[in-house]
């Protein structure tokens, strides 16, 4: 007898679990079916939000800017833009498309999150009657009202409601609103170049706005014409000519229109409610947010951002002076205070949020030693290992191939100099040497766990801060080093709720350990020496326990303080919209502005009155010790009874490094630390050769102080 295949064998499982499967689903859809259609057109509601201690910091609304039309009063020709954009099909399906289904499917089973596949009819169900959350109970609910809705309307019934209905930004629900904030004339007037915008503008209005982004604007128009010559509207001749008019040019400037109502506009808050909306509206989208009723709780506090935005712009108060931005967070990542620029209006770029913001982010220059320092320590290396500080060094080779050229800030020799005195006075040539030891690619890594998440080239300069980042980005990887060691993700947001209080999402902290405690204490005990007496920031010490760190990159183009206390981490910058390529120069009455001077004054003003409130201060704790293994000592150098050791390299103005190998680790050194980082030197090792000669002829690195 022939043996049964491994599908006959399991025959009867196979067809319990396929009666199984298809009693759910058949239940799934009669549940869904007994809904009762909903009535349509809701009321728009304004969206509040308030700050952390429950006052109101923003309404956010339509501006009940909405006026229906009737469908034979709309131009053809954008009826036909909006078929051929968003439902090819639509007056032969019966409310859901199984291509498109299958074709979102697929996706999804591939790891993606849940996409679209929706109809005109399930785009209006999902706009009027349902949220915007992706899951498949909402997708089936949808489709179960899209087909219940066909059956009681026509599909003219139905494309007018929808477009007389969706969000198309600027305030505009429904097509007549929308051609009047963007054209000044009425949706009847339209002609298909118009058409084709206000139909690309439905899958995201406020990334396509010709004021803001007109090359995504002419995409989205494009896009749209491309559809309207494979449905045959439009030749490929006709397509080419007008895909060569600018969006932009027959589009009205973006004046007059205001979604948020800001409390505290003139303390900067704008620029925190711009970043709020717009994280909201990646969840729920852009017309439940402008018009929903939602009900969201913020992590700022008005308070701090008041006293924020006079540190900052109490500071650079005149209207030739830079821009400054501030960021500061708790230990639980929250954003309590925000400064994104002087003028929400002038500038609509958030400088404190990089590229998020709309900026391009900045480099950190020697705010990112610290970065360097959490590597050394965690690579087991003692911040009493000592290298010399020449005024000028030179790493043959370590420049992709050819010689790096490090310069100390202001040609200053310091020389032999253990870790914790070569940070308290910013050491470009011993940071240098570090990154040799500690590899480049391994300090990267170590800024992606502490919170950096742009990227960070693994070249010999990352140690001088020559990547660029954020502001944001910048004082939540010292936020780490206050959790001793526990890495947190920034939050705006608290709570967010409907318009009944019915709670729709609760952000809670997310955090993971990429230091350990007593690693964490070493890192903090160096960067409380950064703003004592002789340190670079000692400008920013306010008379409360501060750890930090200055910063300043190339030819003084941008400059830096990031503090922290045991309890809050805040990040000051300031420099030129236009680049650092602008030199930071002659700024109330300092000639060159570096981080210890405007920046860490802005820090000790703002952080002043912080101060009034214990819950922001707190102690630091005291490293257990500061074991480790030694840079740079041949083993039979080594004094077990000294504080410190000395560097195998000679003191000099300048100083040949032959390889990273002069800087292996050697053998392990305890000792207890002390309020003194004094350095104790023993006996001079011989072991590299030294020799002092112009340097090459290479563009110097950055000088960073």
């Amino acid at each position: 007898m022939p043996r049964r295949n491994i599908l006959w064998r399991f025959r009867r499982v196979l067809f319990l679990l396929g009666l199984l499967f298809v009693l759910g689903v058949s239940g799934t859809v009669y549940v869904l079916s007994q809904v009762p259609l909903p009535e349509a057109d809701p009321p728009l509601e304004t969206t509040f939000l308030f700050d952390a201690k429950g006052r109101k910091l923003a309404e956010l609304s339509n501006q009940e800017n909405r006026v229906s039309k009737k469908l034979d009063e709309m131009a053809p020709v954008l009826v036909d833009a909006v078929i051929a954009a968003e439902d090819r099909d639509f007056f032969s399906h019966r409310g859901v498309n199984g291509r498109a289904i299958a074709r979102a499917l697929i996706a999804d089973l591939r790891g993606r999150s849940l996409q679209g596949g929706s109809t005109i009819t399930q785009q209006y169900v999902k706009n009027v009657f349902l949220s915007h959350e992706r899951t498949i109970l909402r997708k089936l609910k949808e489709a179960t009202l899209a087909v219940k809705l066909e059956r009681e309307l026509t599909k003219k019934e139905i494309l007018e409601r929808y477009l007389n209905t969706i969000y198309l930004g600027r305030g505009a629900s429904g097509v007549e609103a929308a051609s009047q904030v963007y054209f000044g004339k009425s949706v009847t007037e339209i002609d298909l170049q118009e058409a084709a915008y206000l139909a690309g503008l439905i899958t995201g209005p406020e990334p396509a706005d010709a004021s803001r982004n007109p090359d995504v604007a002419d995409q989205r128009r494009n896009r749209v014409l491309n559809a309207l010559v494979q449905e045959g509207h439009l030749t490929d001749r006709e397509r080419d000519k007008l895909v060569k008019v600018p969006v932009r040019s027959y589009v009205k400037e973006r004046t007059g229109f205001r979604q948020a109502r800001v409390v505290g506009e003139d303390i900067g808050a704008r620029y925190f409610v711009e970043a709020v909306r717009a994280e909201l509206i990646a969840i729920y989208g852009e017309a439940r947010v402008s018009g929903g009723g939602l009900r969201v709780n913020t992590t700022l506090d008005l308070d701090l951002q008041a006293a924020a935005f006079e540190g900052v712009y109490g500071t650079l108060d005149r209207p030739e002076d830079p821009a400054g931005a501030l960021v500061s967070l708790d230990t639980d990542g929250r954003v309590r205070a925000m400064v994104g620029g002087r003028d929400w209006d002038v500038s609509k770029v958030n400088y404190a949020m990089g590229t998020a913001g709309g900026g391009t982010g900045r480099q950190p220059g020697s705010t990112f030693k610290p970065i360097v320092l959490a590597e050394l320590v965690r690579q087991g290396y003692s911040v009493e290992s000592v290298l010399d500080s020449p005024a000028q060094l030179i790493i043959p080779g370590a420049d992709a191939g050819k010689d790096w050229v490090v310069n100390n800030y202001g040609g200053a020799a310091h020389g032999p100099l253990n870790i914790i005195d070569a940070t308290k006075v910013s050491s470009n040539t011993v940071y240098a040497q570090l990154a040799q030891v500690l590899k480049p690619a391994r300090i990267a890594e170590n800024a992606k766990r502490l919170g950096i998440d742009s990227e960070v080239p693994a070249e010999a300069s990352i140690a001088l801060g020559t990547a660029t980042v954020s502001v944001m980005e910048m004082a939540d990887a010292y936020l780490t080093f206050a959790t001793r060691g526990l890495q947190v993700e920034p939050t705006l947001l608290e709570s967010v709720a409907d318009s009944n209080g019915v709670v729709l999402d609760e952000e809670a902290p997310f955090k993971r350990r990429v230091l350990e405690p007593e690693q964490a204490d070493v890192v903090n005990m160096v960067l409380q020496g950064t703003v004592t007496a002789g340190g670079t920031g000692a400008g920013a010490n306010f008379g409360k326990p501060l750890a930090g760190k200055t910063g300043t990159t190339t030819q003084n183009g941008d400059a830096w303080f990031i503090g922290y206390t045991p309890k809050l981490a805040t990040a000051v910058w300031m420099g030129y919209p236009e680049g650092q390529e602008r030199r930071l120069l002659n700024i109330h009455g300092v000639a060159t502005v570096t981080g210890g001077s405007l920046p860490a004054g802005i820090f000790r003003r703002y952080m002043t009155v912080v101060a009034r409130d214990s819950d922001y201060i707190g102690g630091f704790r005291a490293p257990a010790s500061l074991t480790g293994r030694l840079l740079g000592v041949p083993p039979e150098v080594i004094d077990p009874n000294a504080t410190t050791t000395s560097s195998s390299i000679v003191p000099g103005s300048t100083t040949v490094v032959g390889s990273p190998a002069t800087t292996t680790p050697q053998a392990a050194t305890t000792s207890t630390p002390t309020t003194s980082s004094t350095t104790t030197t023993t006996t001079p090792a011989t072991t590299t050769t030294a020799t002092t000669f112009a340097p090459p002829s290479l563009p110097p690195f950055p000088t960073i102080p």
